[in-house]
C-alpha cells in the first residue's frame, strides 16, 4: 500500500516541524537541512561544559547535556511548541531517539541504570494529555534499552508558570513540590534525569535534590534544549 501513502503525501505532505518545509522520503519530523543545521550543543562530548556549570554549587550532578540551544522565536522554540502545545508526541519521541544516539556515543553517560522524567502534576498532565518529558524519555529508552521510571518521583502540587521568573523566583516556585515515594528504589542507581528545556535549572535542581536522598544515587541530566545565555 506504499503507493497509497505516496498519493496522499502529494496532497497532504508531512512537514518539517522546525521550518515547515515538506519532508522528502526517508525524513522524519525534521528535514535534512534542519537536522544538520539546528544549533546543537554537543555537550555530551564535553566534561564541565556550560550546562554542568549551571549546577555548580547548587546540586552535585555528574553530567549535563541538551540537544539544542534555545533562542526565543527560533526554530528550536517552534519545534518544542509543536511538541508540547500542539500535541505532536512523535516529535518528542524522535528527539529522544536523537538524544539516545548521542548518549550511546558519549563516554560520560556509560552504565546509566534508569531514566527518570521530570513529572508533571496529574491535573496538568491530564489537561495536556501527556508528560512531554516522559515522551522524550521513552525515545531515549528505545535506543539505550534502559527502563523509564515514572511512579517514584512525584510532583505534589502544581507550580506556577516558570516563564519570566528569575532564577531565585523559579527556585522558590519548585523547591518543595517534588518528593520520592520509595527512597530505596533509587539507591546506588545512576539516574538519567530528563526534561524538555533547561533555563535556570531550578526544576531539575529540585528534582535532583530529592533523588539524591537515595543513598549512592548519582544524577546525570539530559534535555531537548537549553536556553542560550
Amino acid at each position: 500500500m506504499s503507493w497509497v501513502n505516496d498519493f496522499f503525501s502529494l496532497f497532504y505532505p508531512d512537514l518539517c516541524q522546525a521550518c515547515g518545509r515538506s519532508l522528502t522520503k526517508g525524513e522524519n519530523c525534521l528535514c535534512s537541512y534542519c537536522r544538520f543545521h539546528l544549533p546543537r550543543t554537543n555537550f555530551h562530548l564535553e566534561a564541565d561544559n556550560a550546562l554542568c556549570q549551571v549546577f555548580w554549587g547548587r546540586v552535585p550532578v555528574k553530567m549535563v547535556t541538551a540537544l539544542f540551544f534555545f533562542n526565543k522565536g527560533g526554530k528550536v522554540q517552534h519545534l518544542i511548541h509543536q511538541f508540547k502545545y500542539k500535541g505532536n508526541k512523535n516529535i518528542g519521541f524522535f528527539l529522544g531517539q536523537e538524544m539516545g544516539n548521542q548518549l550511546k556515543d558519549s563516554i560520560y553517560y556509560k552504565d546509566i541504570s534508569i531514566i527518570v522524567p521530570v513529572p508533571l502534576h496529574p491535573k496538568k498532565e491530564k489537561l495536556r494529555g501527556f508528560n512531554q518529558s516522559e515522551v522524550f524519555a521513552q525515545g531515549i529508552s528505545d535506543v539505550l534499552k534502559i527502563p523509564v521510571i515514572t511512579k517514584n518521583l512525584v510532583r505534589n502540587k502544581p507550580s506556577e508558570t516558570q516563564t519570566r521568573k528569575s532564577r531565585f523566583r523559579r527556585w522558590q516556585n519548585v523547591e518543595t513540590i517534588f518528593s520520592i515515594t520509595d527512597v530505596k528504589a533509587f539507591e546506588n542507581k545512576k539516574i538519567l534525569l530528563v526534561d524538555d528545556v533547561i533555563t535556570t535549572g531550578a526544576t531539575l535542581e529540585a528534582c535532583a535534590h530529592e533523588l539524591l536522598k537515595s543513598e549512592g544515587a548519582e544524577i546525570y541530566i539530559a534535555a531537548i534544549a537549553a536556553a542560550s545565555h
